[in-house]
């Protein structure tokens, strides 16, 4: 009890707000009294009894209340990279919607619409050059780039983005002219 009181008492409360009743008011609770923060540890003890867990769920492991909507306008207006603050389900979704939007302008470049991701060849080299692009700016895992470009499994999309670099790196440089 005595430290519920601290609640009302606390030294950073500004003036007035612990008789003003607004805290208590919106438990029904009408008087800072001995009697009001009894009724106020009662509540509070039978809401921590009350299994409430899953209409906490959201909070636990979530990082947006809100709408659908409202969630997918924040994800649009993601744009640093992200720091050691953050991990987990906010920043693959993040990740995921910065690769979303990465393919649909890759797609407006290619002037191609998304069945043509389908009716395309595999390596068709505008899927590489997107998939490449995709690795280099997103750490999207090649199984969900194989798969979002239609480009087959992630063993064949990892051959064809090193088949690149193979190749460039065994480009003949210019050797000196010996004279005889």
């Amino acid at each position: 009890m005595e430290q519920l009181s601290l609640v009302f008492e606390r030294a950073d409360t500004p003036p007035g707000l612990a008789e003003s009743g607004s805290f208590a008011g919106e438990w029904g609770i009408p008087k800072d009294t001995a009697a009001g923060r009894r009724m106020f540890a009662e509540r509070m003890e039978s809401r921590r009894r009350d299994d409430d867990r899953d209409e906490f769920k959201p909070v636990e492991r979530g990082w947006c209340l809100g709408t659908e909507a409202f969630r997918e306008e924040l994800l649009k207006q993601v744009n640093t990279p992200a720091g050691p603050s953050h991990f987990g389900e906010a920043l693959h979704e993040a990740v995921e919607v910065r690769a979303e939007r990465i393919v649909v302008e890759g797609l407006k470049r290619l002037r191609w619409r998304e069945a043509d991701l389908r009716a395309r060849r595999k390596g068709e080299p505008g899927k590489v050059k997107l998939a490449r692009e995709l690795r280099s700016a997103t750490t999207m895992p090649l199984a969900w780039i194989a798969d979002r470009l239609s480009m087959g499994s992630r063993g064949y999309l990892a051959w064809l983005l090193g088949k690149r670099r193979k190749t460039k790196d065994k480009q003949p440089e210019q050797q000196p002219m010996l004279s005889i």
